[in-house]
Formats: structure tokens, sequence, C-alpha cells
């Protein structure tokens, strides 16, 4: 039986939900690919949006959030990431995800715990928040 609190105007949570981990992979295939114009498909391009990179001070506005990206994508060691205990929640045109990166590169590894807010765009979901912060070895 479906429960009607469940589904919203836009065709239920699952839909959405599956929808959400779409884009959140998008995100990180381009991160891993180093690909800048798949990086910018997945943003909102926007005043509001905001980048916390492990180590960094959080960047606001699309500007410095795409200057990140360019110069992380410059760097000598691209990444690997092998996502582990990720969760989609979905409120009616918003979504997060939380979910460990678990990083692999020539330099090492280490892993980072993230949270990606997505807002729904007509038929997309589009990125205005992540933050990761690297999680202490044991």
């Amino acid at each position: 039986m479906d429960d009607p609190e469940s589904d919203d105007e836009h065709g239920g949570d699952s839909v959405d939900e599956g929808a959400v981990r779409a884009a959140n992979r998008a995100f990180y295939d381009a991160f891993e690919a180093r690909d800048l114009d798949a990086m910018s498909d997945v943003w909102e391009h926007a005043d509001r949006v905001s980048c916390t990179h492990p180590g960094w001070r959080t960047l606001r506005g699309w500007g410095a959030v795409s200057g990140s990206w360019f110069a992380l994508f410059r760097g000598p060691s691209p990444l690997q990431f092998i996502l582990t205990d990720e969760v989609v929640s979905v409120a009616g045109d918003a979504a997060w995800v939380t979910v460990d990166e678990n990083l692999i590169s020539a330099d090492g590894g280490g892993t980072v715990a993230a949270v990606n807010l997505f807002v729904r765009a007509g038929d997309h979901w589009r990125l205005v928040a992540h933050h990761g912060s690297a999680v202490a070895q044991t």
C-alpha cells in the first residue's frame, strides 16, 4: 500500500531519491574525470552556492566555487572515490546526501565525510553546497 505522506507532487520519494543519487554520482564522476564542463553542469550557478573542501575556508558564490575546481583539477594527483554509507534525503525541492568519500590517489588515501545539498531546478537537481571534512585515521 502506498503511503500518501511519502509521495509528493513530483512522483514520490523513490523517484526523487534516484534522481538525487544520480546527480550526486555525476558530481563524483566529474571530480574523478577532472571535467570542468561536467562539474559546471552539476552545480547551480548562483551567489548562494557554497563549498568547503577539507582544510579550506568556505567558498561562497559560483565564481569562487568554480575557481576552486579549476585549481584542484590542475593539481598533480588525480583522485578516485569509493563512496560508502551514502544516505539520500528529500524534502520537497531540497535534498541532501551524506556520504563517506574514500579517496585513493598516488599520494595515498583517506576518508572525507561529506554532505552535498541539492535543489530542484525544473527536471534537474543542482548542487548548491558541498562540505567535506577529513576523517581522522585511527
